[in-house]
């Protein structure tokens, strides 16, 4: 499994798969999920992150799901 990936000369995490598709809909349960994977693949900063956006940031349910979007690939 491929972690990180260079661009330019910045290297950033790879966003992992994530299976949302079919879940129960509710923001926290879909947070939940993909923090998981995002631990799973070793980016526990990252997860740490997503989630503070999500809660503090996030004005709706559509910006949140596009956070989460930002961090994991949705599938």
């Amino acid at each position: 499994m491929k972690t990180k990936e260079t661009v330019g000369r910045l290297v950033k995490p790879v966003k992992p798969e994530c299976k949302l598709v079919g879940q129960n809909g509710n923001i926290f349960n879909l947070g939940a999920i993909a923090a998981r994977a995002l631990k799973k693949a070793g980016q526990h900063v990252e997860a740490k992150e997503m989630v503070n956006r999500i809660f503090s940031k996030a004005g709706d349910y559509d910006e949140a799901l596009r956070i989460v979007m930002e961090y994991v690939d949705v599938g």
